[in-house]
């Protein structure tokens, strides 16, 4: 194509954007496609996951903290970043559960949710467009939410009849999920740490995996990127509040993640090209 190469990722909180894509966004970035992450919330209504960082202070100013956060992730793995300006949900807890606070994202319409970005699809013309599956990734309000906001607005962007007020329209190519985990990647990785040092990390989850909805046969699209997991981490670790950075994301060494699973995993969902799966490319059949 003689025009440059455009992805958008969307995605509910900062933070997100690190730990679900980030290596392919910064392999992408680094050969000259343009990169934006749109984050629909600003995380008002986070926990602080970084027992260092589990002070009175940092409570009090954790919008203000997570937001300059995300400005130190965007710059390390090289991308554009958007705020979509909705409110956090948060994360509700208990039995039964309690109801979400008034005026959040999980409670927009997602017809109203989807205008502001539409209208970024709309001025970002992007070709490409990654957001959550159908459960959000896991069901947290605001990941549901992302993905029914962002299916509405891919459809909704190239339709000039819809959201007249929000641009010229423009009508992305392709849709991706983020398939982030799998059983078989999991297990391959838990299988390389027990053969290195005789421990893993993944023991418990891999007991209790029965309880999870292994989506592993979904994925289409494996794009490689170990390259990049150093990046990955690096911005990972630049939400500081949202990770400890001697925990369990950061047990298995590089090198092992690199060499037995160095992809990051997609479903395609949606395209408007000619397409053939399994790829290795988000902008396969679009370059």
């Amino acid at each position: 194509m003689s025009e440059q190469l455009r992805l958008m990722a969307v995605h509910a909180h900062p933070d997100d954007e690190s730990s679900k894509g980030a290596a392919a966004m910064a392999r992408y970035a680094a050969e000259g496609v343009e990169v934006l992450v749109v984050t629909c919330t600003g995380g008002e209504r986070g926990s602080v996951l970084n027992p260092k960082l589990d002070r009175p202070e940092v409570w009090e100013n954790i919008a203000t903290i997570r937001r300059a956060e995300m400005d130190r992730a965007r710059e390390i793995l090289g991308v554009q970043q958007a705020w979509l300006g909705f409110v956090d949900s948060g994360f509700p807890e208990g039995d039964p559960l309690p109801p979400l606070p008034e005026g959040c994202f999980g409670l927009m319409d997602p017809q109203e949710a989807a205008a502001p970005l539409v209208k970024l699809i709309r001025s970002f013309r992007p070709h490409v467009i990654t957001t959550y599956d159908e459960e959000g990734g896991y069901p947290h309000p605001d990941h549901v939410m992302t993905h029914k906001v962002s299916m509405v607005a891919f459809d909704a962007a190239g339709d000039p009849d819809r959201y007249p007020d929000q641009g010229e329209p423009w009508q992305p190519l392709k849709l991706y999920y983020n398939m982030g985990w799998s059983k078989a990647r999991m297990f391959a990785l838990h299988e390389a740490m027990i053969e290195a040092t005789g421990e893993s990390p993944y023991t418990e989850w891999l007991q209790r995996w029965e309880e999870r909805d292994d989506k592993g046969d979904r994925v289409t699209t494996r794009v490689p990127c170990g390259e990049f997991f150093e990046a990955r981490d690096d911005a990972l670790r630049a939400h500081a509040t949202q990770v400890d950075p001697d925990g369990f994301w950061f047990a298995v060494p590089l090198n092992i993640q690199q060499k037995i699973w160095p992809t990051e995993d997609y479903e395609l969902v949606k395209s408007h090209v000619d397409t053939r799966t399994p790829e290795d490319d988000l902008f396969a059949g679009v370059r």
